[in-house]
């Protein structure tokens, strides 16, 4: 591995730790998903998956089904993008778990040109749409995140 796929990797694992722990402010019980948007080295957005905004934070029926109007992560961050002077064009989507379908075309349509996720989704179609639209989708395991950081430490 050259330095600078070394350096990105450190960084893509950073962000996506950052993602987990912003995945910890969602209130939905049956998965937690946080998303961080990055260009040139900074934070731009982020989302975690809810309901939308003077809704109830109940994220499930008392079947624990999840409710129609829940947001996926990556749908918050992308909608917070177009309410600032910021844009997507050309960032990088970190991810906690894969993104679904709905979320594989705003992503395609924010211009988010990198995806790096912790783990798959249950359906794969929208890994496959943002390949078919030349997207970058990266896998890294939180796993190797930690051992990672365990070998940084004992380094230094």
């Amino acid at each position: 591995m050259t330095y600078e796929e070394e350096k990105q990797l450190k960084l893509d694992l950073r962000y996506l730790r950052m993602a987990r722990i912003w995945s910890e402010n969602s209130h939905c019980n049956r998965l937690k998903v946080g998303a961080l948007i990055v260009k040139d080295k900074m934070i731009i957005s982020d989302g975690y998956n809810g309901t939308p905004s003077g809704f109830d934070n109940a994220c499930e029926d008392e079947h624990n089904v999840t409710i129609p109007c829940v947001l996926h992560a990556e749908a918050n961050a992308i909608t917070k993008i177009a309410q600032s002077h910021n844009s997507s064009k050309d960032a990088t989507l970190y991810v906690t778990a894969a993104p679904c379908i709905e979320c594989a075309k705003l992503i395609i349509q924010a211009g988010i040109k990198r995806v790096v996720y912790a783990e798959k989704y249950r359906l794969d179609d929208g890994l496959n749409l943002l390949e078919q639209a030349k997207i970058s989708t990266i896998m890294l395991d939180m796993n190797q995140a930690q051992d990672h950081n365990e070998k940084e430490s004992e380094s230094k």
